[in-house]
């Protein structure tokens, strides 16, 4: 490990001391001014993420917003972070007492974040480690290091005491030993399945938050009408150039109505812009990078060899692969059954929700999946048989609001974010036993 690297982790157990003993007040306040201060930025950070990552303008102010609302959010959980009292008179043998139940921030925590959202999954790591009391420092990806630059000069302005909240470059090594050093208390990781469980096996005796991949089923009902749910289908499929853990990326449609819902589908992806993403008219921008774009489009050759057949997309131009729709595809199929993490939707017709349920199961991911039903014997039977972190009712996968419990199940992760489930997360219980006799 670098002098550097030990540097900042010695500042950040330092910090501790003085982070867990501010007030909710303090706390809050502070997270508060990170929220300005993104507000006043906000134009730099969205042109930033876009210039950085590729994702469209529109994209990247909607991402600023969010993570402005995070921090304010995490604002007011500050001063939430409540406990309880416990009656332990239950035994004839302990009369008068009982027990006062409090959370306590653990310690500096180490968070590696992605490069698709390089501002609001941050958001989601640092708001809550700092209203719970707690220091933390960022390995952001590799992409994406301007953008977490830049809310690191804001968080330096808000009067969080020096070393509390750090930005490391490193190595993959240097990043593995960090998260064996036990002076971190826990890892928070937001990436792939693959890296995620690997990191969490050398995190022994740590807290660990896993929020890895997913394959986001959506079901458009028997009862449902498909035209209500175009729009929303291909918001969710191809934003952020389908470069989302909960993109849409495989649409469950009943035989009644597939045909209908096909032709609208793919009508509405054909008009899609796929253009430079600081154009604000841009529906699609490139993906993260060449091979990215080049393992997608591999991926999609390889279904039609397999059987698949491809109604629209497909193509590659450098990073940019041309919103994808693929039917007659199998579970065996990489588009199927991996994260795609790419513009490229599957269309699937069943005929009973059983059909759709025995398919989930085989699936290895379990973070969030949609349902579009009105009727709601159908939707609580879905709730109970689809093994997902959430399942989103009327509307994609895709959808999230920053203070909802989020994470999966499966191979999608481990833990909950989502401000007050991350602050559950990054705090512990203690107990004081009164005897009042």
């Amino acid at each position: 490990m670098s002098s550097d690297i030990e540097h900042v982790i010695q500042k950040a157990v330092s910090a501790f001391e003085f982070t867990k003993n501010l007030s909710s007040f303090e706390r809050s306040e502070i997270l508060k001014k990170i929220a300005q201060g993104i507000e006043k930025n906000s134009n730099d950070f969205s042109q930033t993420i876009t210039h950085e990552i590729g994702k469209t303008i529109r994209e990247s102010e909607r991402e600023t917003s969010r993570s402005i609302n995070t921090f304010l959010g995490a604002a007011e959980e500050a001063k939430r972070i409540n406990g309880e009292i416990i009656s332990l008179d239950h035994l004839s043998t302990t009369p008068k007492r009982m027990a006062l139940v409090s959370r306590f921030p653990i310690g500096p925590i180490l968070a590696i974040s992605p490069f698709n959202y390089p501002l609001n999954l941050v958001a989601h790591k640092v708001a809550p480690a700092l209203a719970s009391g707690n220091s933390l420092v960022l390995k952001p990806a590799p992409h994406a290091k301007e953008t977490a630059q830049k809310l690191a000069s804001i968080i330096q302005k808000s009067g969080l005491p020096e070393g509390a909240f750090a930005v490391v470059s490193c190595s993959n090594e240097e990043t593995q030993a960090m998260v064996q050093d036990s002076r971190f208390k826990m890892l928070t990781f937001t990436g792939s399945a693959a890296t995620g469980w690997a990191l969490k096996a050398k995190a022994v005796k740590k807290k660990v938050i896993l929020e890895l991949g997913g394959i986001a089923a959506t079901i458009i009902a028997q009862d449902y009408a498909p035209q209500k749910a175009i729009e929303r289908c291909v918001y969710g499929a191809f934003s952020s150039a389908g470069q989302i853990c909960i993109s849409v990326q495989t649409i469950y449609v009943h035989e009644t109505h597939f045909e209908t819902f096909k032709d609208l589908f793919v009508k509405a992806t054909l008009a899609l812009k796929v253009a430079d993403p600081m154009d604000p008219k841009t529906d699609v921008g490139p993906l993260i990078d060449e091979n990215a774009a080049k393992r997608v489009e591999s991926w999609i050759k390889e279904a039609k060899a397999q059987g698949a057949t491809i109604l629209c997309g497909g193509t590659r131009k450098g990073r940019f692969i041309d919103p994808s729709v693929l039917i007659n595809v199998t579970l065996s199929m990489k588009v199927c059954s991996e994260e795609v993490f790419g513009p490229v939707v599957n269309l699937i017709s069943f005929k009973d929700m059983k059909e759709v349920y025995a398919d989930l199961k085989r699936l290895p991911y379990g973070l969030q999946a949609g349902i579009f039903t009105n009727h709601l014997p159908t939707l609580f039977q879905a709730y109970e048989n689809i093994e997902v972190g959430g399942l989103i009712h009327n509307d994609i996968p895709t959808f999230r609001v920053d203070h909802m419990p989020y994470g999966g199940v499966k191979d999608s992760g481990f833990g909950r974010e989502g401000l007050k489930y991350a602050i559950q997360e990054m705090t512990e219980m203690r107990m004081l036993a009164l005897n009042l006799n």
